[in-house]
């Protein structure tokens, strides 16, 4: 008979339920409201995670989403002076598609101490990219985004 292996996995459900956890945390309540969270600009720095030390994927890819999630569409929407137009129907955050690709929202050093001017209000190709990386689980793209600056995989 084989041996049984006593090593415990976690299971995708036991990944997936602690990201889900995090997450309604950090967008239920909006951004977090202790004071080490802010920068000097007022952007929230979210939490001191991956995420917040590391801003490579808002450096490295283009960032386009539906009109409908735009400031002059809804409360709170990502402010319409810090996109372009696509199409008829999408927009694209400002500094994405520039060489080098950077978001205009984006403050501080790669790969140090970030922050996002519109974090609370951000667009949901943000909101969606690498949900475990808080966790400090990466995935392709965010591993790809910290490799174009130098950084390690997650």
């Amino acid at each position: 008979m084989g041996r049984r292996c006593t090593r415990r996995r976690r299971s995708g459900a036991t990944i997936l339920a602690r990201a889900a956890a995090a997450r309604s945390t950090r967008s239920a309540a909006g951004p977090p409201s202790n004071e080490r969270c802010r920068d000097a600009a007022g952007g929230c720095r979210v939490s001191d995670d991956h995420c917040t030390r590391c801003g490579a994927c808002c450096a490295a890819f283009r960032v386009d989403f539906h009109r409908s999630e735009l400031a002059s569409a809804m409360p709170g929407g990502v402010p319409d002076a810090l996109t372009v137009p696509v199409t008829g129907e999408l927009v694209r955050m400002r500094g994405t598609d520039e060489a080098p690709s950077r978001c205009v929202a984006l403050s501080g050093e790669i790969g140090a101490k970030v922050a996002c001017s519109t974090y609370a209000g951000r667009p949901s190709p943000c909101r969606d990219f690498a949900p475990y990386a808080a966790l400090g689980i990466g995935e392709d793209a965010c591993d790809r985004a910290r490799r174009r600056h130098g950084l390690p995989p997650l």
